[in-house]
C-alpha cells in the first residue's frame, strides 16, 4: 500500500467519524438545489423519463418476452424466490428468510452483524461471512422483481421489490450497519436500485413518499460513493464500481443539483480506470478473470446508459470493453472451457438474468450487444442481460448474421502475461504474468508460471478456483498457494509471501525469456525463491510442437544449496487418476484422457492426493465457498541444484501411444530428456546456459524410429 494510499484511508476514516458526530442530513431543498423539494413533480417526470435514459421498459419488455421465453420464464422463477424470501449466493445452499428481511443477520454463520457505524465493524476478524451478508445487502434481486412487474404486470411483484426496499431503508441509515462499509458497497447497490426503479416506474406501488425515501438514499450513496472513493488504491475494481455507481444515479436521477458534476467526475475517472484495469492487450490487470469480468461489465453498464441517453458513450470506456472482449473471446475460442485464474466471487455489475454465475460467454454476449464487438458477437451467448443492453445501441443484433471463422489461434498477451497455445483441440496456457495489481496483488494467486490444459472442450489440467474468501481460512490459504497449482513448489513454500487473505507483501518476478508461438515453446523463469538462505530461480520450459501429440514440461532449480523440488498437476474433478510406474493416468468414465511421466535429476518420488482437508490440496472450488474432490498429482525429490524435473503430459487419443521409459540429465551445459512414445524415441536437448539470451534454435526436439 502507498503512501499515498494510507493517507487517503486514514482521511476517509477521519471525515467518517466525523459524519457521525455531527453532519446533518442533506435538506430536501439542497438535494434538487432549489427553494423547495416538489417531489410529485420530481415523481412525474421520472415517470416520464425526461432527461434520462431508458433501460427497463415495458414496451421492450413486451418484445424480449416473445423472442426470449425461457430466459423471462427463468427471471420470474426468480423473482418468485427472492419475492418469498428465498435467497442463495455463491456456493452456499439456499436460505429461508423471514417477510420481513434482517438485513444484518447471516443464517449460515448465524451471526447478527452490529448495528453500529460501518466504520467501527471489522469484517475482517467477525465470525460471521461478510461476502454473503453484503451480497444480500447489495440488493441486485431487485431488478428481477422489477423485470418480472414488466413481464407478467402482476402487482404483487411490485409489492414485493417496494416492501423489501422499504425495510431495508429503515434498517440501514446512511453509514450504519455492515451495508455501508466501504464506498464500494454503496456504489454496486446504487446500480441495481437506480435501475429498479426505473423498471418499477409505473407501479402503483411506487408512492411519492416511497420514491423520496429511495432518491435520499441513492444520493447519499452518490455523496459517499465520490467523498470516500478508493484514490491510490491497488485494488482498483473498487474505485471502478464506486464510480458507476455514481455515474449510474446522476445518469438516472439528473434532477438532483449535483448531478452534472458527479457524472463528470464519474466519468473522468472511469476513462482512466479504464486504461489502468483493462492492460492494452486487453488482458485484467488485477490477474484474475472474475474481477476483469466484473470490472469490464461496470465500465460497460455505464457506456450503455449513455448510449441509451444520447450515443455518445466515452470512447476511452468502449475501448477498454472491446480490448477485455477481443482477449476473453480469443482465450475461450470457439469450444475452449471457461478460462479460471486468480480470484473469482462471481461480482455481477447488474443482474438481468437469472443466470447464478456470469460467464465468459455471457459477458461476451452482452459486450457484443453493446459495442457490436465482431469476436464478442461470434463466440458470445444471447442472455436476458444482452437482449436489454441490446437496445443501447440502434441496430439490433440479428440472429441471422454469420461472422467470420478464424479459427483456433496462438497468441501471447505480453502485458497480461499470458500464453495460449493451441493445436487442434487442444488448449495450453501459460502463465508468465505479474503476481497481480499493484503492491497488494490482492486477487492474484502464486501461480508463476502454471500451465492448463483442455483437450475437446473439456479441463484436464486446469486452476483450482478460489475457494473461499473468508468462512475457510484453510482453503484460503491453500487455493492461492503454489502447491496448488501446476507450477513448481521449492521447499514446501509459495513463491510468493503472503501477508494476509488479500495481500502478498513479497512477489515473485518473472521473466519471459521468449515465446515461440509458431513452434509452440515458451521460456520463462522467476526469482520468487530467490529469498530463502540459499536462493534458488526456478525457470521453466513448455514446449508443445503442434505436429506432436504429446507435450515436454522441463523445470530447472538453479541456484545454491539443497533443496525439494515438487511438480504439482491438479486435475479436473470429472477425472479419475490410476497410479503407473513413472507417472500416472488420467481418464474420465472409464477413457483415458491423459498420461502424465515424471523424471528428475535426483531420485524422484511419485505422489497423488485427493480431497486433503488437513493438507488442503487435492479440492476443486467451481463456486466461492464450495469445493469438492479432485486429483492433484506429480512428483519431488531433494537434490543439491541444479535439480531438473522433466513431465510428458500425453494426451491419449485414438493412438493410444504410451510414453515410457523417460529421463532427464544435465550434459555439456545442455538440458537433455528423452523418453519413448510406442515405438518412437524422443530426445530434446535445451541449451540452458545462465544468462543465455533463448533463441529459437535452443530447444532441439529429434524424433528417431
Amino acid at each position: 500500500m502507498s503512501p499515498r494510499e494510507v493517507a487517503w484511508r486514514a482521511s476517509r476514516a477521519g471525515r467518517s467519524l466525523l459524519s457521525h458526530g455531527g453532519r446533518g442530513a442533506t435538506s430536501d431543498a439542497d438535494l434538487f438545489g432549489t427553494p423547495e423539494a416538489d417531489w410529485d413533480a420530481a415523481l412525474a417526470k421520472f415517470r416520464e423519463c425526461a432527461g434520462r435514459p431508458i433501460l427497463l421498459d415495458r414496451g421492450r419488455a413486451a418484445v424480449i418476452a416473445r423472442e426470449h421465453p425461457a430466459g423471462v420464464e427463468q427471471v420470474i422463477a426468480a423473482a418468485e424466490r427472492v419475492a418469498g424470501g428465498r435467497f442463495a449466493y455463491f456456493g452456499y445452499p439456499e436460505v429461508m428468510l423471514p417477510e420481513r428481511i434482517d438485513w444484518h443477520y447471516d443464517p449460515h454463520s448465524k451471526v447478527g452483524w452490529p448495528v453500529v457505524p460501518a466504520s467501527r465493524i471489522d469484517h475482517r476478524t467477525a465470525d460471521g461471512d461478510p461476502k454473503w451478508i453484503w451480497e444480500l445487502n447489495r440488493l441486485q434481486h431487485l431488478t428481477w422483481l422489477a423485470e418480472a412487474w414488466l413481464f407478467t404486470g402482476e402487482e404483487r411483484f411490485g409489492d414485493a421489490a417496494f416492501r423489501q426496499l422499504d425495510s431495508w431503508i429503515e434498517q440501514n441509515p446512511p453509514g450504519i450497519g455492515i451495508g455501508w462499509r466501504g464506498a464500494f458497497e454503496a456504489g454496486v447497490r446504487s446500480i441495481s436500485i437506480a435501475v429498479a426503479l426505473q423498471g418499477l416506474r409505473d407501479s402503483p406501488a411506487l408512492t411519492t413518499a416511497r420514491f423520496r425515501a429511495v432518491v435520499r438514499v441513492l444520493a447519499e450513496s452518490a455523496r459517499r460513493c465520490w467523498d470516500e472513493r478508493s484514490r491510490f488504491s491497488s485494488a482498483n475494481n473498487h474505485l471502478v464500481g464506486e464510480m458507476a455507481g455514481l455515474a449510474t444515479v446522476s445518469i438516472l436521477l439528473p434532477d438532483l443539483a449535483r448531478a452534472e458534476s458527479w457524472e463528470k467526475d464519474a466519468i473522468r475517472v472511469l476513462s482512466a480506470e479504464a486504461g489502468r484495469q483493462i492492460l492494452p492487450d486487453g488482458a485484467g490487470a488485477e490477474q484474475a478473470m472474475g474481477y476483469q469480468i466484473f470490472t469490464s461489465e461496470l465500465l460497460l453498464t455505464v457506456a450503455a446508459l449513455l448510449t441509451l441517453r444520447d450515443g455518445r458513450p466515452p470512447p476511452e470506456l468502449i475501448a477498454a470493453v472491446d480490448r477485455s472482449a477481443d482477449f476473453i473471446a480469443a482465450l475461450v475460442g470457439d469450444r475452449d472451457p471457461e478460462p479460471h485464474y486468480g480470484d473469482d466471487d462471481e461480482g455481477f455489475a447488474l443482474r438481468l438474468g437469472a443466470e447464478p454465475v456470469r460467464t465468459a460467454r455471457d459477458h461476451l454476449g452482452t459486450v457484443g450487444a453493446v459495442t457490436r464487438n465482431t469476436a464478442a458477437r461470434r463466440v458470445g451467448r444471447t442472455t436476458l442481460s444482452a437482449a436489454w443492453m441490446n437496445y443501447a445501441r440502434t441496430e439490433p443484433v440479428s440472429g441471422a448474421e454469420s461472422f467470420p471463422e478464424p479459427g483456433p489461434r496462438s497468441f501471447y498477451a505480453l502485458h497480461g502475461g499470458l500464453v495460449v497455445l493451441r493445436a487442434g483441440a487442444r488448449r495450453l496456457t501459460v502463465d508468465v504474468g505479474p503476481l497481480g495489481y499493484l503492491s497488494l496483488a490482492a486477487h492474484g494467486h502464486a501461480d508463476a508460471l502454471a500451465v492448463t490444459l483442455s483437450i475437446d472442450g473439456d479441463d484436464v489440467i486446469g486452476d483450482p478456483g478460489t475457494g473461499s474468501y473468508y468462512r475457510h481460512p484453510d482453503w484460503r490459504a491453500a487455493h492461492r498457494g503454489t502447491r496448488a497449482h501446476a507450477t513448481v513448489c521449492v521447499d514446501g513454500l509459495d513463491q510468493s509471501v503472503v501477508g494476509g487473505p488479500f495481500l502478498w507483501t513479497e512477489h515473485a518476478r518473472v521473466r519471459v525469456r521468449s515465446v515461440d508461438l509458431e513452434r509452440c515453446v515458451v521460456d520463462a523463469e522467476h526469482s520468487g525463491y530467490s529469498r530463502l538462505s540459499q536462493p534458488v530461480v526456478h525457470r521453466r520450459w513448455l514446449i508443445a510442437p503442434p505436429d506432436r501429440g504429446s507435450i515436454l514440461v522441463v523445470d530447472l532449480i538453479a541456484g545454491r544449496g539443497r533443496h525439494e523440488v515438487r511438480t504439482s498437476w491438479p486435475l479436473s474433478p470429472s477425472l479419475d487418476v490410476t497410479p503407473l510406474e513413472g507417472g500416472h493416468l488420467a481418464s474420465r468414465d472409464g477413457e483415458p484422457i491423459l498420461q502424465l511421466v515424471h523424471s528428475a535429476s535426483s531420485e524422484l518420488i511419485r505422489y497423488e492426493v485427493r480431497g486433503d482437508a488437513q493438507l488442503g490440496l487435492g479440492w476443486w472450488s467451481r463456486r466461492l465457498e464450495s469445493r469438492e474432490p479432485a486429483w492433484l498429482v506429480g512428483g519431488y525429490c531433494t537434490g543439491d541444484v541444479p535439480v531438473v524435473v522433466a513431465s510428458v503430459l500425453n494426451p491419449l487419443d485414438e493412438r493410444m501411444a504410451w510414453a515410457e521409459d523417460l529421463t532427464v540429465g544435465v550434459r555439456d551445459g545442455c538440458l537433455i530428456a528423452s523418453w519413448r512414445e510406442g515405438s518412437a524415441e524422443n530426445r530434446v536437448e535445451i541449451n540452458h546456459s545462465i544468462g543465455h539470451a533463448s533463441r529459437n534454435g535452443d530447444v532441439v526436439w529429434n524424433v528417431s524410429l
